[in-house]
């Protein structure tokens, strides 16, 4: 199953999870410091919530999370043969999971586009290691993120 996910900057993390659950009759899939997420079955959504005081209510990035690999690739070529570019983004860590995403170049309003498939949980909310999460290099503004959860 796909479905659109909307993140969002939050300025405080417990209201914003009380107020959602409330909202969409659902508890988070996922509850970290800082970062709670929504798997929500009507409507099909994956709700996004990341700590960022001071840009709470603000939109942080859209996606659309996608059943497995196969359909990412699948998504990059048939974007790809629109003209659209990407930026491949595989085996990263990122909101507190393994993931295969790219993200879309060229969106008219600067907005943050990733297709995505969840490989695996993970322990942290990125890897250190490797590229900043939810690519900060690769948007199309190419504004830097300011703290971890401000990086989605």
């Amino acid at each position: 199953m796909s479905r659109v996910q909307l993140a969002l900057n939050v300025s405080n993390i417990d209201d914003a999870v009380a107020f959602y659950s409330k909202l969409f009759g659902a508890e988070p899939a996922k509850l970290r410091p800082g970062y709670a997420n929504f798997a929500i079955t009507e409507p099909p959504l994956k709700l996004v919530l990341l700590e960022n005081p001071g840009h709470g209510g603000s939109l942080n990035h859209l996606g659309v999370e996608v059943p497995d690999i196969d359909t990412v690739d699948a998504e990059q070529t048939r974007l790809a043969e629109t003209g659209l570019a990407s930026v491949d983004e595989r085996a990263t860590t990122c909101c507190y999971a393994k993931q295969d995403k790219f993200w879309v170049q060229g969106a008219p309003d600067g907005e943050h586009w990733e297709i995505y498939t969840v490989l695996a949980d993970s322990q942290t909310f990125y890897d250190h290691d490797g590229p900043e999460c939810c690519g900060a290099g690769a948007h199309a503004s190419g504004e830097q993120a300011t703290s971890a959860a401000g990086c989605c």
